[in-house]
């Protein structure tokens, strides 16, 4: 519950008129206090009885007529709404102070001198003792320390926002469930199944808990140079990492409309405390801001979000921020660019010389500093005497972003304003055994050449080469041996170590069955006892029959890769100009198209040279 205190007894005799106050007393106004815009008119025992100030100012004028005592407060501290408390706490008349102006009041009674000399229980003393109590409470402590920016200078004289940070800190910093805090997203609904026992203490399993998020959406009302000090506040408490963080990107969501992608994220950007309203800030004030962001997040790696981090680059390029600010955010993104989404990492250039519709540079630049970090914390792996691998550097942060390379460079290559260096360099960024299928960078090229006609043999050679044609899968295979766009060499690469594949296949299936015949064959020179024999017939009935099993499978594998190779061929056939490819593969391995009915020689001759290649195989 907010925390509240009535001051006075009597009722309000204060009326306005237009710009003009007056005191209803009955009594003729001798002396007028002008704030702003405001004319008070009031009489001088009142004032001059609770305040050093105006017992000084009033006392000026003793000598002269009461009709000409004006006395001017236009820089009392919250100008004349404060002023108009003041003026009804020296009358008496009843006021409440709340958290949202006790700050001003504790400001103004300062400036005004309203100490115990002049009246026990004067303002001071009792907006000082409200103070404490306002402390107490969350809710109240970030009131009060929203309302300092009104009075911002006499708030840091009086060491009232250092007091509402701090209390504010040590709250967000502590668990709020043991001291009762009021807690966004805590549960206090009781369950059905819950029942109350003596003394108040419930039986029910299920306890009231807070998420550490709890104090975001509170913090984020507050202005810039209030809430990076609280946030260097709760970091030095010792706060974790993630939950600085996780404040810093609610605040940032909140104040930056560049970060605003989705409808979920409006509703609730420019929200402001009850009452106000909260417009966009100007694209320096938003400048400024995210540069703070930037330099107020935690160091440690893979604290904050990369889609996050992706988004502040994105807008740190939309608000033209400072190279320091944008190669902050490249260097972050690196180091855990295995954590970052396709989506998120096609940048749109912002660059005056728009050549190309993505930043391929922004990329190129943060894909270095993963490739730096990665070579940096690999290690060489420990060996054992016996010469045994027992540990070395996981590949799995490295295979993910040669997944997310592949993925950019197949988004980026229907760019036709994209230059072959470009491409080539971003593509050879990433080591070969970091991918363990290369069909991703081969789709990636062939997307290109189709989009680039133009390149010449040599650049179409050396773009090839980015690719491992051993590590193409059978359907990558199969469209890359039909592929018009591919030279040739690598068509009959492809073609080579496709066939390769297959006859080692083959090779091993039969290697497995060599050993299963010879498994069958007696052992002559070996005697065994009675109990041995049976042992041994039993084992060997076991073995029988899985090798059984064995063979059955080895046969129809064998089968299946037979059928590709043929369906390959076919399909081969099928085409015009890659004919001849096909024509150069056959003289190269000896392969043989199938004989047409009724050529009786030529069957023949295919079926001795069958023959002999499976006496040579």
């Amino acid at each position: 519950m907010a925390c509240m205190k009535k001051l006075g007894s009597k009722s309000g005799s204060f009326s306005r008129e237009g710009q003009t106050w007056v005191c209803g007393t009955g009594l003729q106004s001798d002396v007028t206090i002008e704030v702003g815009q405001m004319s008070f008119h009031l009489h001088k025992f009142p004032l001059l009885s609770r305040s050093g100030v105006l017992e000084k100012l009033i006392g000026d004028f003793s000598g002269e007529e009461a009709s000409i005592c004006v006395i001017q407060l236009h820089e009392i501290p919250g100008g004349s709404k404060a002023f108009e408390l003041v003026a009804k706490f020296c009358y008496g008349v009843k006021l409440e102070l709340t958290a949202l102006n006790v700050v001003v009041l504790r400001c103004a009674a300062d400036y005004l001198q309203m100490t115990e000399d002049y009246g026990e229980g004067n303002l001071i003393a009792q907006t000082e003792g409200f103070l404490n109590e306002v402390f107490g409470s969350w809710n109240d402590s970030i009131k009060a320390l929203m309302t300092c920016e009104e009075v911002l200078l006499q708030a840091e004289e009086l060491h009232i926002v250092s007091r509402c940070i701090n209390s504010a800190a040590m709250k967000a910093s502590a668990d709020p469930t043991l001291f009762g805090w009021p807690v966004s997203g805590c549960s206090s609904n009781k369950s059905p199944n819950d029942s109350v026992l003596w003394n108040g203490i419930g039986s029910g399993s299920n306890q009231r808990t807070a998420s550490e998020d709890w104090w975001y959406d509170d913090v984020s009302l507050l202005s810039l140079n209030l809430y990076k000090r609280l946030i260097l506040s709760v970091d030095s408490r010792g706060m974790k990492p993630e939950s600085i963080a996780g404040s810093l990107m609610f605040y940032a969501r909140r104040h930056l409309p560049g970060l605003i992608r989705h409808s979920s994220f409006r509703d609730i950007a420019f929200r402001g405390a009850p009452g106000t309203s909260v417009s966009a800030p100007s694209e320096s004030d938003q400048r400024i801001l995210l540069e703070e962001i930037v330099n107020m997040l935690p160091v440690e790696k893979g604290v904050t979000l990369t889609k996050f981090l992706l988004g502040l680059l994105r807008t740190a390029m939309i608000l033209h921020a400072s190279p320091s600010c944008r190669e902050n955010l490249e260097t972050r993104i690196g180091a855990q660019l295995d954590q970052a989404d396709l989506e998120d990492l096609l940048i749109p250039n912002m660059g005056y010389t728009v050549e190309t519709l993505y930043d391929i540079d922004c990329v190129q630049r943060i894909l270095d500093h993963f490739m730096l970090d990665q070579s940096a914390a690999d290690t060489s792996p420990y060996i054992v005497e016996e010469g045994q691998l027992i540990g070395s550097p996981s590949l799995t942060p490295m295979t993910m972003v040669a997944k997310l390379v592949d993925g950019y460079l197949a988004e980026i290559a229907p760019d036709v304003n994209l230059k072959f260096p470009k491409f080539q360099s971003l593509a050879a960024a990433i080591p070969d055994y970091a991918r363990s299928l290369d069909d991703g960078i081969y789709r990636a090229i062939d997307i290109y050449l189709k989009a680039h006609p133009w390149l010449t043999d040599s650049e179409r050679e050396q773009l090839c080469r980015l690719m491992n044609c051993q590590k193409l899968s059978l359907e990558a295979c199969t469209h890359a041996a039909q592929n018009e766009r591919l030279p040739l060499r690598v068509v009959v690469q492809v073609l080579f170590f496709e066939q390769l594949r297959l006859r080692t296949s083959i090779a091993g299936w039969f290697f497995v069955s060599d050993n299963l015949e010879n498994a069958h064959a007696p052992n002559e020179n070996l005697s065994l006892s009675k109990n041995d024999e049976s042992n041994e017939a039993g084992a060997m009935y076991d073995l029988k029959e899985n090798q059984v099993f064995g063979f059955n499978d080895m046969k129809l594998r064998v089968s299946e890769l037979e059928q590709e190779c043929s369906n390959m061929r076919q399909e081969i056939d099928k085409l015009g100009k890659p004919k001849s490819y096909w024509n150069i593969f056959s003289k190269r391995f000896g392969f043989k198209q199938k004989s047409q009915p009724g050529n009786s020689k030529t069957a023949t001759a295919g079926g001795q040279n069958h023959k002999k290649t499976k006496l040579d195989d």
